[in-house]
């Protein structure tokens, strides 16, 4: 599968291709590199690629899949962007755009809905439970009102961009 590094505001795809031991073969986006990696601290690494040896510092910033990167001459910030922190970005952004129909980014299973049709509900209450990628995410309501339509039930499989339920606002 296929990995994103988001580095200041540059994306890189990288699909680690080969492993062995330290020596890596790599795409980063659509190039092929071989590498060799070793860890030669808890926060230090040596990197070889065509010969020349490159020493960079990877400490972890504040969340588990971001980090500050130095090496002799620059300074990066990366982002590790997997496709758990891409459902939860689509997902976020959804709810920011308050719109009344809440739906899940991608294929799931419905695993609680705690509101029924006719319920008031408030902004940031939750509305339905999605199990997705082993991990389950809570689904709010983007603005108070009352639960219009509700399109699944407990226990559904459910596509991506599937209606789920309807809030109308007030």
């Amino acid at each position: 599968m296929p990995l994103e590094l988001k580095i200041d505001t540059r994306v890189a795809k990288i699909h680690v291709l080969k492993k062995e031991g330290s020596n890596y073969k790599v795409e980063i986006d659509g190039r092929i590199y071989d590498l060799d990696i070793e860890k030669v601290e808890s926060d230090a690494y040596s990197v070889l690629l065509n010969g020349k040896s490159y020493n960079m510092e990877m400490i972890e910033g504040d969340t588990p899949s971001q980090y500050k990167v130095s090496t002799l001459n620059n300074y990066y910030e990366i982002e590790v962007v997997d496709a758990v922190a891409r459902y939860r970005a689509k997902a976020k952004s959804h709810l920011e755009a308050g719109g009344n129909v809440i739906s899940t980014p991608m294929p799931g299973k419905i695993v609680k809905i705690p509101v029924k049709e006719g319920d008031t509900v408030e902004k940031g209450q939750t509305v339905v439970v999605v199990s997705a990628m082993k991990m389950e995410s809570e689904y709010k309501s983007a603005s108070d009102g009352i639960v219009k339509t509700i399109h699944v039930k407990e226990g559904d499989a459910v596509e991506g961009h599937q209606p789920l339920i309807e809030i109308e606002a007030q």
